[in-house]
């Protein structure tokens, strides 16, 4: 069974930092593109940030491009997800995804992906 557990989240004042993880199981991590997204209360879950499989290629939402940086170490069947100069508006629920495909994730086609359970994340002006 394929599982994807986010961690990392909090609290944390604007401006701060954060560092979200996604431990894959279930899967062949290094065939699979990863991606993260995030949902706010009333909003639609939108995309922030995916990376290829072999780690080569990166891809991220304007709204995070410069302060949020996607990687992977497949070794550890893992994908990061570093926040810098977090805002207010960063705040969501961050969903972790895995895909065959880089393009379909970044282009926000979220219905052939596995998906994580999400991870809390509160900027507090």
């Amino acid at each position: 069974q394929v599982q994807l557990v986010e961690s990392g989240g909090g609290l944390v004042q604007a401006g701060g930092s954060l560092r979200l993880s996604c431990a894959a199981s279930g899967l062949t991590f290094s065939s699979y593109a990863m991606g993260w997204f995030r949902q706010a209360p009333g909003k639609e879950r939108e995309f922030v940030a995916a990376i290829s499989a072999s780690g080569g290629s990166t891809y991220y939402a304007d709204s995070v491009k410069g302060r949020f940086t996607i990687s992977r170490d497949n070794a550890k069947n893992t994908v990061y997800l570093q926040m810098i100069s977090l805002k207010p508006e960063d705040t969501a629920v961050y969903y972790c995804a895995a895909d065959r495909s880089t393009e379909r994730l970044r282009l926000g086609l979220r219905g052939y992906a596995y998906w994580g359970q999400g991870t809390q994340v509160t900027v507090s002006s």
